[in-house]
């Protein structure tokens, strides 16, 4: 892989990792709820498990979409029910009272399970793979690679959010606060979901 290559491949891994999606939602609401420490597991999930994803996507997922277009449609919809419910869980996250919050965060295995139905990680991996993974090292390889760039790029883009989350914990100290943050939250899940609905 050429320095141009890979230069614009880690600006596109910075740039989609960095910005609002459904993971840096989630890990902000996380941390407001749950605070830094107990959002690390759900961190590591989304970066390796969107790395792992790159792989796959790059080995197998993009013949297949191909050959089979309504495998795409299929795990649309699916994505979009299980969003809307995770909207609905972060929505009603809020205690009903000034306690903390009895809920628990996503472990390291449901972070890494939820990049495969969520809309802006297979729009990532698909991107990178067939715009940015070297042709010459071979299918695997190329996908390695574009794989490594992710984790590296991802984890300390998403950490930002789950920080974010922990510093605006400050101002909800009541729980009708939090729940009004929990439900903006959810709010901004679902609009996440535009680009899948509209495209």
């Amino acid at each position: 892989m050429n320095y141009e290559i890979l230069t614009a491949l880690i600006g596109f891994a910075f740039a989609t990792s960095i910005t609002p999606g459904p993971n840096n939602l989630m890990l902000m609401a996380s941390g407001a709820n749950y605070g830094l420490r107990r959002t690390l597991p759900h961190m590591f999930g989304i970066s390796l498990g969107h790395a792992f994803m790159v792989v796959v996507v790059g080995l197998v997922l993009l013949q297949l979409f191909e050959q089979f277009p309504v495998l795409n449609t299929i795990l649309k919809v699916l994505s979009v029910g299980y969003m809307l419910w995770l909207a609905w869980k972060i929505a009603n996250a809020a205690p009903p009272s000034d306690k903390a919050p009895t809920g628990k965060p996503f472990t390291f295995l449901q972070a890494a399970a939820f990049q495969w139905v969520n809309p802006k990680a297979w729009s990532m991996a698909i991107t990178a793979i067939s715009g940015y993974a070297p042709q010459d090292r071979g299918i695997f390889f190329g996908s390695l690679i574009v794989a490594c760039v992710f984790a590296a790029t991802n984890l300390p883009s998403v950490s930002v959010w789950a920080w974010m989350g922990v510093q605006v914990r400050r101002w909800l100290g009541t729980s009708t606060r939090l729940r009004f943050f929990n439900i903006t939250m959810a709010l901004l899940l679902v609009a996440s979901l535009y680009p899948i609905l509209t495209h």
